[in-house]
């Protein structure tokens, strides 16, 4: 019966109204005989796309870090908007909106009397269900063209728009066209619908508006850009204006008391204006945001086209809650920017990963994200991500250097080697032959001369372990050749080794001294694998969706057995000894943890990855400009100059205060200790002899720099010790 009593109320101001601009719309194709048939033959109510809504970023701790969106708004239900505001909306734009049927006779009789006599659209009549169609219509709007058309001042326009509105009504209740309205309405300062504007305006919810704050909402929807308090003085004063007008007509309508209006205009503004950034650059954490973002534009989970998940990111109104650890991501900027300045041409890039999960816990750099002043190269901005991958937004990454000998210290073990099992090794290595990729070609280098870096030694007999502790670039060249070139890449590529470019592996004899661009989180990624016992969890950066339907979906880690365990319990073993008594020797996070340093061939960057079985952390530096043209040599990074940098000399100490800080209220976890039957032992030919010569020599060079009297009792000394 509702229905058609407003259809009829709808028909008869529609023929009331049409009557009086015939001439005007006659060449819209409009009639005298057909006016009555137009608005009662109605068309289905307007298609109603989901609104735009902002999309959310939390940490692991529910706190939000970063949000996108197209339209800065979050819908609710009128249930949740404060009485107050529904009356003030309802009295400025519509006052008799739950008398009539989508058209107000008055009002629109009225605006076509004066438009007809201006020969033109100079006057506003629409009612709130009319003006719920136009903003539907923008909303639905793809185009600039289709956005013009929603809004063009002509008559036909506004004909159609009312015929929409009387479908509307026939469709939808009065309170659930209020609802939409509210929600749909644009109030300035970028705020779409009333959430979003009361806590942009007053930094409350709607649920809390009071009546001047009411008023003053109502009053910015009329005119919401010469209204917008976030543009200047000028448009808060005509903010006020509006507020006090809107407090008139409710007082006018006995909607509220005259006393109240007269109240409330004397009460000033109260604007708390919260600020609402949006997009990555405006994120506490830009280098995390950016990989969340291409992880959700990049993955067909989330949508079958990069328009569609764009599409679904901007507007869709998601709650992504991330991995994203705040004492984590803090510890690693500080430890970052303690070394490295935003103004080095050099930079340092850190990702921590959770062992187990693949749970990216932190990225950080020590550029600041964005673009430099003049959109200059250089500077204390990039528009990179520098701890991530090219599908991430990063770089083309940095050589790896030797954290890629763990690979082949791997494969080493799960064919069977031994700690103590190694060889003689030459002063120089030529890779001439026994090298195969993984396609079977040879990939000999005749004319490559590989020497060891400064601090490996000239060569010499050399064991797993002392091969790995000091990191001998020529024993790992000949023990890739042992254990089989192919062999090492597959173990790397099990364990998560990708080029940060997306290329493919370059599988060359050098493979073993990284030769390939890695990122940190890669690298970090791999080598939580060691800390998880061999189990390789791809990196994830986003653990639950809640949709704009309330629905939650969880994320579950993609994880594999990559590695035996006891090989992993192995390697363990052996890294651990680099902090003992390797390139790491003197460095320490407190708790056991095992890594590998990283220096590349004419030091072109430098690396440290480590783990501990609660998080693992790889840490890169170069020059960005260029590391092949700019060497890491004879350079001032931060407040300290630099012979040459090596991986121990400035990523190890930034990984050890950001591991530090990481884990500083987490409980230690132990590595699972090594089987000894099946690793134990082994003989390396020379190797004992060596290294009693080795420590000879520290020793004399020890007491060499000892007082006179201390030297001559030296002999004395080492009797006491033999005996």
């Amino acid at each position: 019966m509702k229905v058609i009593k407003l259809g009829a109320a709808g028909a008869a101001g529609g023929v009331l109204a049409a009557a009086l601009v015939i001439p005007a719309v006659g060449g819209a194709g409009l009639a005298a005989r057909n006016v009555a048939t137009t608005f009662v033959d109605l068309p289905p109510a307007p298609r109603e796309e989901p609104l735009s809504q902002v999309t959310t970023l939390l940490d692991k701790n529910g706190r939000r870090f970063a949000q996108f969106y197209e339209a800065n708004r979050t819908t609710v239900p009128l249930s949740k908007v404060s009485p107050v505001m529904r009356k003030a909306i309802v009295a400025i734009e519509d006052a008799r909106f739950y008398e009539h049927g989508g058209l107000d006779i008055k009002g629109t009789l009225r605006a076509a009397l004066t438009n007809t006599q201006a020969g033109g659209v100079r006057q506003g009549g629409s009612s709130l269900t009319q003006q719920l169609v136009k903003n539907i219509l923008v909303e639905n709007a793809e185009t600039d063209a289709e956005r013009k058309d929603a809004t063009a001042p002509s008559l036909a326009r506004k004909i159609s728009e009312l015929r929409l509105a009387l479908a509307m009504e026939e469709k939808y209740r009065k309170d659930e066209i209020l609802e939409r309205y509210l929600n749909i309405a644009y109030f300035g300062a970028g705020a779409y619908g009333i959430e979003a504007a009361a806590s942009r305006f007053f930094s409350v919810p709607a649920a809390r508006l009071s009546l001047p704050q009411a008023a003053t909402l109502a009053g910015a929807v009329r005119t919401p850009f010469s209204t917008d308090p976030s543009l200047g003085s000028k448009q808060r004063l005509k903010l006020a204006e509006r507020r006090d007008t809107v407090l008139d007509r409710m007082a006018e309508l006995g909607v509220i008391t005259a006393k109240a209006a007269a109240g409330a205009k004397r009460a000033p503004l109260g604007l708390r204006m919260t600020p609402v950034p949006g997009g990555c650059e405006a994120s506490r954490y830009p280098f995390f945001c950016l990989y969340v973002q291409r992880e959700l534009l990049s993955n067909p989970v989330f949508g079958n086209t990069v328009q569609e998940r764009r599409r679904r990111l901007s507007r869709g109104g998601l709650v992504l809650k991330t991995s994203l650890d705040p004492t984590a991501q803090r510890a690693a900027e500080r430890a970052i920017s303690s070394r490295v300045r935003p103004q080095d041409t050099e930079v340092a890039a850190e990702a921590m990963v959770e062992p187990g999960t693949g749970l990216i816990r932190a990225m950080a750099a020590s550029k600041k994200f964005g673009r430099n002043p003049g959109n200059k190269n250089n500077g204390p901005r990039t528009t990179y991500n520098l701890p991530a991958d090219v599908a991430h937004g990063g770089g083309m990454g940095f050589q790896a250097g030797s954290t890629f000998k763990v690979f082949t210290l791997a494969t080493a073990l799960q064919q069977g080697w031994r700690f103590n099992q190694g060889f003689g090794t030459p002063g120089r290595f030529v890779p001439s032959a026994g090298f195969r990729d993984c396609s079977g070609h040879p990939v000999n280098d005749p004319n490559a001369k590989i020497y060891n870096a400064s601090g490996e030694g000239k060569g010499g007999p050399h064991s797993l372990s002392t091969g790995t502790w000091k990191s001998v670039n020529i024993f790992y060249m000949m023990l890739e050749r042992k254990v089989g070139l192919c062999n090492v890449v597959q173990t790397a590529r099990s364990l998560g080794i990708a080029r940060a470019d997306g290329g493919k592996l370059r599988e060359v004899p050098t493979f073993t001294l990284g030769v390939n661009e890695m990122d940190p989180v890669t690298v970090a990624a791999s080598f939580a694998s060691f800390g998880a016992r061999g189990r390789y969890c791809r990196p994830q950066a986003i653990v639950e969706i809640l949709d704009r339907e309330g629905q939650r979906t969880r994320i579950s880690p993609a994880c594999e057995q990559a590695l035996d365990r006891e090989v992993a319990d192995a390697v363990n073993h052996v890294l651990r000894g680099v902090f003992s008594q390797g390139t790491m020797k003197g460095q320490s996070i407190g708790r056991p943890a095992a890594g590998k340093t990283g220096t590349n061939n004419g030091y072109t960057s430098a690396w440290f990855a480590g783990y501990t079985p609660d998080l693992a952390a790889a840490v890169s530096v170069g020059d960005i400009r260029g590391s092949y043209r700019y060497p890491l040599t004879g350079v001032q990074i931060g407040s300290r100059y630099y012979g040459s940098v090596q991986g121990a000399a400035l990523p190890g100490p930034i990984w050890v205060s950001s591991m530090a800080g990481a884990l500083r209220d987490t409980r230690g976890t132990g590595f699972v200790g090594p089987d000894m039957g099946r690793f134990g032992g082994g003989h390396t030919p020379g190797l004992e002899k060596a290294l009693k010569a080795e420590r000879r020599a520290a020793e004399a060079r020890r007491w060499g720099n000892s007082p006179r009297w201390v030297r001559d009792r030296l002999p004395r000394l080492r009797w006491y010790r033999r005996h």
